[in-house]
């Protein structure tokens, strides 16, 4: 699949400037959101525009602010299966692990319809996505490879930042443990692959091999 082929909206909430991405390919009315955030009617009101239904709702892990407008499209969608990696499942009933109730306010997700884990693949709206374990940030947190482009897409929430990395100072964040993940299954990845990552720009994996400060050759990271 070309890459112009696969189309992708980018919508930002706040008060985290949490990107949800919405992928659809051009021939197609159905699409995948990824990691609803805390303003739900902005994303609502896209797929609307765009005369989009998403055909899967995936979160790359269960931190408040990309779970946060689940319970809103799944109750315009219901039929639309909730997706998360298996180790976080837990972060979308439970506030204090979500990390809503230290903020003073309660946020839940509807439960999963779906646990994914390392090397499944799971496809919606024609779009084929490879799951990655990713912990580090968040215990069970997982990145979603789009291998059917050139280049290649990563769906990555809060692994690598265009020049910086997640948090890792959670109940359940670990640097080292970040890092060689980073290392090991994004840096692997072809130079001009594209990261999508839960806040800020998009970048290439190529460019935070080069520079990024925290895990790139600035910080001693060697091919």
């Amino acid at each position: 699949m070309a890459s112009s082929n696969l189309q992708i909206e980018t919508v930002v909430s706040f008060p985290f400037e949490e990107n949800t991405y919405i992928a659809y390919l051009v021939d197609r009315s159905d699409c995948i959101v990824f990691d609803p955030g805390l303003e739900p009617q902005k994303i609502v009101e896209l797929l609307d525009q765009k005369g989009l239904s998403p055909a899967a709702l995936l979160c790359t892990h269960g931190h408040s602010d990309h779970i946060g407008g689940n319970r809103r499209l799944k109750e315009r969608w219901p039929e639309s299966p909730l997706v998360i990696g298996a180790d976080d499942e837990e972060k979308l009933t439970n506030t204090v692990l979500n990390l809503s109730a230290p903020f003073g306010i309660e946020i839940t997700s509807p439960p999963a319809d779906k646990l994914v884990r390392e090397g499944d693949n799971y496809e919606a709206a024609g779009i084929v996505l490879e799951v990655l374990e990713a912990p580090g940030h968040s215990r069970g947190h997982v990145v979603f490879v789009c291998r059917q482009t050139s280049p290649l897409h990563v769906f990555g929430g809060d692994v690598l930042f265009q020049g910086s990395i997640g948090r890792t100072d959670f109940p359940d964040g670990d640097f080292e443990q970040l890092r060689s993940h980073i290392h090991r299954k994004l840096f692997t990845l072809p130079d001009d692959t594209i990261v999508l990552p839960g806040h800020g720009p998009r970048t290439t994996i190529g460019q935070e091999k080069r520079g990024n400060p925290f895990v790139g050759a600035p910080a001693g990271y060697k091919p």
